[in-house]
């Protein structure tokens, strides 16, 4: 058992005196264990709450003092079977692998011992009807056993460990009622076998754990890690951030050591360490952070800036305003994991349909028998028919009618590249009626690209596209990429020389030739427009004006049209100036706009929309978007998205065709139409199989035939979620 001095380094606090300490739990299976292991929590002296993230296997709990002891809790989860320690990010990826691997075995096990199985089906199925001897049947019958017991007992170990967790919690899950199925139908074959009998149903077994595998495999491989969130987070802080004095030394200390007031130095190319304001010196910073703009900001002597921003030219002097678990990134951090912690609740439908579904089936089972043989029937007889309702009623369908939509509905979003990370994102996706969206890099392009050359003639486009070439500004990136889409590869300027926060210039033919700033080409002042940066260039006496902004995405404002005409309510939330909002929203058709918003304060507005009953899909790319995809009812992000936003995101879409969010709201959509029909075929089998098998009129045989049909009928009707009307070309 583990003691409180294992555990005593790893709390921390909440800010408001009460201790909180995060869990890794290891053997989690299946979403039924957030219900199981919250439960068995609940009472536990001193312990406040605890909250399952099933997808991050992270236990988040909170005690009501300091110097509560959490043994009582890590016994009881051990007594549940699950191994337990403090959580790190590395020790969960590292357990999440070793199960995706072991599932992966397991499968690959039950899918050839089922081909070997029901070749020898097929041989005593033939013989059945022609001239097989019983020797022979025998023989087959003992050679499928020999593959299929190790094989089932091996890669059904996902079901039964689940199914034996639940049982000793007092919960029912669907892996009880398929355990007992794939036990029984063993069970029976083997005693079949051993009489002689015609029939043994060892390959319907090892199918059933095939298909139910191939589902639990699909749900891992689909779930990425939102756990990378942190680590990416983790990658902005600052370990050392340098303190001026008043007599004008430095001293190096971690950040948590600044407090507010102090004066930090910042270097060229070093990240600020806390939050402040500018006190001396002027810069080109990126500060994505903030207002997911990928541009460089000119700040200088009383701008604000935040932790993690990146100063990108000169040294600045910052009087720190927030620091350690102040600051705005500690600030998204904690946004990201209550966001993520609240959705972690969700629980699949077939698993809450267990909770009812199987007791009935097995209480049915058990009358059954009794009734039989209160009739006067044999208890062989009896049992064997009772065996015929509990295998007829394994709920495969019901527990393939989810996993094999998700399968199909996947597959078809993947080709539209749109990359699934959870299976619940199919039911969340189509129930959304109202979508958000971020502006900056999601309604356009990540990219800045010229989007004016003004007057200039190609000559003079094609030398400043030459010259961009030996600068490493975002501005010039964008000239230069123009250029050459334009006249093909361009040889760079010799001699050119980059002037940092000036531009770049060489001399060419004798002549002047710069790219840059407006005083740097001896021009006019230049202006900062609502959607663009101006740049200027110089060639002895041509001069001109290029803008380089951000553009729309080739199909947003086809896509932003479909979305309404499809009935759902489209807003704009941006971080960015309320000028470049307007600009984009009047191009796009989008009424409902907001300009200058903090992660807090989109995180707040997507609250305020969930409070007003609405179902919303946030779509965004920035780290100042991570918040809000996490609180969102589901969301999706740009592949071209912060490592942090796609881990926050429940899908990703690759390319730069916004209609992959159009797709993936139909796909889904109609996923979950075939999943609520999948749902209902399932129970129609029901109704229609459990009284033929109560009243004796299904063999063992035919049940087994009957269970695997009912799952090849919703295997079936699942390939319908490939098409959807209305996909983007």
């Amino acid at each position: 058992m583990a003691t409180t001095a294992d555990y005593s380094a790893f709390f921390r606090s909440n800010g408001e005196g009460r201790p909180l300490l995060d869990l890794a739990v290891e053997g989690i299976g299946s979403p039924d264990a957030i219900t199981q292991i919250e439960g068995a929590l609940h009472g536990i002296p001193g312990l406040v709450s605890a909250r399952l993230n099933f997808t991050t296997k992270r236990l988040s709990t909170e005690w009501s003092y300091i110097g509560c002891d959490p043994s009582c809790a890590i016994a009881t989860l051990e007594s549940l079977g699950y191994r337990v320690a403090p959580f790190a990010s590395d020790i969960a990826e590292t357990e999440e692998d070793q199960r995706t691997k072991w599932l992966l075995k397991c499968l690959a096990i039950a899918g050839f011992a089922a081909m070997n199985v029901m070749l020898l089906s097929i041989s005593i199925w033939a013989g059945n009807v022609t001239d097989i001897t019983p020797e022979t049947r025998d023989l087959f019958h003992w050679l499928s056993a020999l593959i299929a017991l190790p094989a089932a007992g091996f890669a059904g170990q996902p079901f039964f460990f689940s199914a034996i967790k639940a049982i000793r919690s007092g919960t029912m899950n669907m892996d009880v009622p398929i355990s007992i199925g794939i036990t029984l139908a063993l069970g029976m074959s083997v005693y079949e076998t051993a009489h002689h009998a015609e029939h043994a149903y060892f390959d319907s077994a090892l199918m059933l754990i095939f298909f139910l595998l191939a589902g639990r495999v699909l749900d891992h491989s689909m779930r990425k890690r939102t756990r990378a969130a942190a680590a990416n987070l983790a990658a902005l802080r600052v370990p050392v951030a340098a303190r001026l004095n008043e007599d004008g030394s430095l001293t190096e200390l971690p950040p948590e050591g600044l407090k507010a007031g102090d004066l930090m130095l910042v270097r060229s190319g070093e990240r600020f360490a806390a939050d402040g304001i500018i006190r001396s010196g002027s810069s080109q910073i990126d500060e994505s952070l903030v207002t997911g703009e990928t541009a460089a900001k000119s700040v200088g002597t009383g701008d604000r800036v935040f932790a993690g921003t990146l100063n990108g030219q000169a040294v600045l002097q910052i009087e720190v305003a927030a620091a350690g678990t102040a600051t705005l990134l500690a600030s998204i951090e904690r946004l990201i994991d209550q966001a993520l912690l609240v959705k972690s609740t969700y629980v699949q439908f077939a698993d809450r349909v267990a909770q009812i579904y199987a007791p009935v089936v097995h209480v049915a089972a058990g009358l059954t028998a009794m009734g039989w043989i209160a009739w006067g029937a044999s208890v062989h007889d009896a049992i064997i028919i009772a065996i015929a309702v509990l295998i007829i009623t394994c709920p495969c369908a019901l527990a393939l009618a989810a996993p094999t939509v998700q399968v199909v509905t996947a597959g078809a979003l993947f080709r539209r590249g749109i990359l699934m990370k959870s299976g619940d994102v199919i039911e969340r996706m189509a129930k959304v009626d109202t979508i958000v969206f971020d502006k900056t890099g999601t309604l356009t392009l990540p990219e800045a690209a010229l989007t004016d050359a003004g007057d200039l003639p190609d000559e003079a486009l094609q030398l400043a596209g030459r010259l961009a070439q030996s600068s490493h500004h975002p501005l010039a990136r964008a000239v230069r990429d123009f250029a050459v889409a334009k006249f093909g590869p361009l040889h760079p300027i010799q001699g050119a020389e980059e002037i940092t926060g000036e531009g770049v210039s060489a001399l060419l033919d004798g002549i002047s030739i710069r790219l840059g700033s407006a005083s740097f080409c001896d021009l006019p002042p230049l202006i900062w427009q609502d959607a663009a940066s101006v740049i200027g260039f110089r060639y002895g006496e041509v001069t001109g004006m290029i803008s380089v902004g951000q553009k729309l995405r080739p199909d947003a404002k086809a896509t932003i049209l479909a979305l309404k005409r499809d009935g759902y309510r489209v807003l704009m939330l941006s971080g960015d100036q309320k000028g470049a909002v307007d600009a984009i929203g009047e191009a796009l058709g989008i009424v409902e706009r907001r300009a200058g918003l903090k992660p807090a304060d989109k995180l707040a507005a997507l609250e305020a929309l969930k409070a007003e009953g609405l179902t919303v899909l946030m779509v965004g790319d920035g780290l100042n978007d991570a918040p809000a995809l996490a609180a969102a009812s589901v969301s999706l992000s740009p592949a071209t998205g912060a490592d942090v936003t796609q881990a926050a995101a429940d899908a990703v879409f690759t390319g730069i065709k916004l209609g992959a969010v159009r797709d993936a709201l139909q796909l889904c959509r109609k996923g979950q139409r075939v999943m609520r029909d999948n749902f209902g075929l399932a129970l129609i089998y029901n109704l229609i199989a459990v009284p033929l098998a109560v009243g004796g009129f299904v063999t063992p045989l035919i049940a087994a035939a009957a269970m695997s049909g009912s799952s090849i009928v919703v295997t079936a009707n699942a390939l319908r979620a490939r098409w959807a009307e209305g996909l983007s070309a």
